[in-house]
């Protein structure tokens, strides 16, 4: 009796063999599909601390009388949000979405962390330049519409990720940016990072500059070279592909170990990468900074992350989180996190690793099916160590049917199995 359920839970939460179909998925498909006009919110002037939007847009997570409720738009999530929804039926939505964000820019010089006044004084990780190509290509939008939102971008690069003193004191280390807030507190600053709490930093992020974000504004860097020659500005195009190539030689010489075959965070206070091994170095494989070499390697470094629910957000627990009464670090082993497994699996498609992508996609969209199955809700994130175990929880509530890990699950759907990638 005892090794019938003992199988029964193997066959349950073990990873099987085979992938996953269409038939196994539709149900909670439709459950995603259903739950967006729960997320949806419209709010088009300002009350009390909540920021007036031009469009409707989604919010995180709604969960009926939970403790924890969101009526703010987000700059991160919005963009990983929008992964599920890039069709015809959502034009309207997603489109809105990214005006907005454009709209919070043109109103206070910065996309804040969320449309909320008291949260003006920091950004989230930048995806608007990616967000506004994706959108372009996707929807076939005219060339008016590009230079409007690429103005924006270009004008969020230069004046809040590369500024120089506040209210932007980012750019501080051989043109290399860092995750910062007005108040100059460090945990602040790692709210930027989006990843509220991580031992990445150790509770000293305002001193390092980071992979993710450097890769990141890297790509705006290569997105506003080819925005440049898309209407024929060779001059200027070619400028940007300079900048890139700058940042590119400067992230391989502070932040690439060879030996490890992994990108660190880098203190620039003690001019010394960090120690704490973390999917943020996929960043710079998603965002094409990595050459052949080093995508190799990168690859062979998979092991260090992979587990059987997906992919860790750091390679081990940290001696940190296991002291009493510290921070709770959510983002860390074992928990892994929607996003991040779509980073790591748009960069290895980028490079050619196709086998590697699939396998992950598959260990995380049946991580996120079993979970379902079981308890009928998707979770914030998940515990990709031990899958029938709830995640490491973090500084505030554990969130379900979670925005983020709704539109990666459906956007891993469409290209897994419906296309068979």
């Amino acid at each position: 009796m005892v090794i019938e359920i003992t199988k029964n839970l193997a066959r349950k939460f073990w990873p099987s063999q085979r992938d996953l179909t269409a038939a196994d998925v539709a149900t909670a498909r439709d459950y995603i599909a259903a739950y967006w006009h729960k997320l949806q919110r419209f709010h088009p002037k300002d009350d009390e601390s909540l920021l007036g939007l031009p469009n409707p847009y989604l919010v995180p997570a709604y969960e009926e009388g939970h403790e924890f409720d969101f009526n703010e738009l987000y700059y991160w999530d919005s963009y990983f949000m929008v992964q599920g929804m890039y069709d015809i039926r959502h034009k309207e939505l997603v489109v809105g979405i990214l005006e907005n964000l454009l709209s919070l820019h043109k109103r206070f010089k910065i996309i804040p962390n969320a449309s909320r006044t008291y949260l003006t004084g920091r950004s989230q990780p930048p995806f608007l330049s990616t967000f506004i190509w994706e959108v372009y290509d996707t929807y076939d939008l005219d060339d008016k519409w590009l230079k409007d939102a690429m103005g924006v971008a270009e004008a969020e690069y230069k004046t809040v990720w590369m500024g120089t003193r506040k209210p932007n004191a980012r750019q501080v280390y051989r043109g290399m940016s860092r995750y910062y807030d007005i108040n100059l507190l460090h945990d602040l600053a790692e709210a930027e990072s989006g990843w509220d709490m991580t031992p990445r930093f150790g509770h000293k992020c305002l001193n390092y500059v980071p992979v993710d974000l450097n890769a990141l504004l890297y790509k705006y860097e290569t997105d506003f070279a080819r925005f440049y020659r898309h209407f024929n500005e060779i001059r200027t195009a070619a400028k940007w592909e300079v900048a890139a190539e700058y940042r590119k030689l400067t992230m391989n010489g502070l932040m690439w170990n060879n030996l490890k075959g992994l990108y660190y965070d880098y203190n620039y206070a003690k001019e010394r990468r960090g120690t704490v091994s973390s999917l943020a170095t996929f960043y710079p494989m998603w965002a094409g900074v990595v050459d052949e070499r080093q995508a190799h390697q990168l690859v062979k470094a998979l092991r260090r992350f992979e587990n059987r629910g997906g992919l860790a957000t750091t390679d081990v627990q940290q001696l940190s989180q296991l002291v009493p009464g510290s921070m709770p670090t959510q983002w860390a082993y074992p928990n892994g996190w929607a996003p991040l497994q779509y980073i790591v699996i748009k960069g290895l498609e980028r490079y050619g690793y196709h086998d590697d992508a699939r396998r992950i996609a598959m260990k995380w969209l049946k991580n996120n099916l079993n979970w379902f199955n079981e308890h009928g809700v998707f979770l914030e994130k998940y515990n990709v160590v031990t899958p029938d175990k709830p995640p490491v929880k973090g500084l505030y509530p554990s969130q379900t049917g979670f925005g983020w890990t709704n539109a990666i699950f459906e956007r891993l759907c469409r290209e897994y199995i419906d296309g068979k990638h």
